[in-house]
């Protein structure tokens, strides 16, 4: 009997210790990873593999792997960019390129916001244009590429409707898609208390639909440089584009690459300014999100 108590006290004893433990572990501090430490992990880990890029794209044309006749390592591309610069041709074909980028970009998304608007909150309107316009979707700028050229000639207003049209479109859906998907209990809820058609379009529907129209512009800016190249490529005299084609041509392959590297780099530029426009003018989001 007595070794059955001393059994049952040893048992609840263990119990004891381990609940004891348990609440120990429990109340034990947590340490949280920072978010900040987290993202700066992410950053490093991406630098770290653009490093490991570079670094492979160096040995390979210099270890005889690939010869230099074909893929001009990024030192020599550096010193070819240096060269530009202070020989200021970089600037002339910088300048060219950002003026034809910048105005069909501008005019694309001022048409395709406004008719994404328009098409998106009158079902009228919309059943009358959408049908010509699924039309002209399905056509690609670059077979447009005669079309533009018999009518605009082969100066900069070609140039121009060639990365408008690439660029139309992305903004156009994306905008009528924003609309569409505004929530119908916001717009109810504004008009069951008086508001004006104005008043719920300005300050319902454009706001709610804002995060999808940004997501178009941003998408827009990246056709809007592929169109550049390709506009670029015909009839031009400067431009980045014109620097790459010209210099494969005369097979100036380090320049070629450098103007490869710049347009890949103006494109980050664009998307970088589209997203701090797009940060900026949604500040409310984000208040939003944080009070979820």
């Amino acid at each position: 009997m007595s070794s059955t108590i001393e059994s049952s006290a040893a048992a609840e004893a263990v119990g004891v210790s381990r609940d004891r433990k348990t609440v120990a572990r429990a109340a034990a501090p947590v340490t949280l990873k920072p978010a900040g430490a987290s993202a700066l992990g992410d950053r490093a880990l991406g630098l770290l593999g653009i490093v490991g890029f570079l670094a492979l794209w160096e040995l390979v044309p210099r270890l005889g792997i690939v010869s230099e006749a074909y893929l001009s390592p990024p030192s020599q591309i550096i010193v070819t960019i240096w060269q530009l610069i202070g020989s200021g041709e970089l600037w002339k074909h910088l300048a060219a390129s950002l003026q034809r980028s910048l105005w069909g970009l501008l005019t694309a998304i001022g048409l395709g916001v406004t008719l994404g608007l328009l098409m998106g909150w009158f079902k009228r309107f919309e059943a009358i244009v959408d049908p010509i316009l699924q039309l002209f979707r399905q056509t690609s700028a670059f077979a447009l590429f005669p079309v533009f050229i018999l009518f605009l000639g082969i100066g900069e207003t070609s140039k121009v409707a060639i990365i408008f049209w690439a660029s139309f479109w992305p903004v156009l859906l994306s905008t009528i898609s924003g609309v569409r998907q505004v929530d119908r209990l916001l717009i109810d809820s504004a008009r069951s208390m008086g508001a004006s058609q104005w008043f719920v379009f300005t300050k319902v529907v454009l706001p709610a639909a804002s995060p999808s129209i940004f997501t178009g512009i941003r998408l827009a800016g990246t056709y809007c440089i592929t169109a550049l190249v390709a506009a670029e490529m015909i009839g031009a005299h400067s431009g980045l584009g014109f620097l790459t084609l010209n210099s494969q041509e005369v097979f100036q392959i380090p320049t070629m690459y450098a103007g490869i590297l710049l347009l890949a780099l103006l494109g980050l530029a664009l998307n970088y300014v589209l997203a701090l426009i797009e940060r900026r003018l949604t500040r409310w989001r984000r208040g939003l999100t944080l009070n979820g």
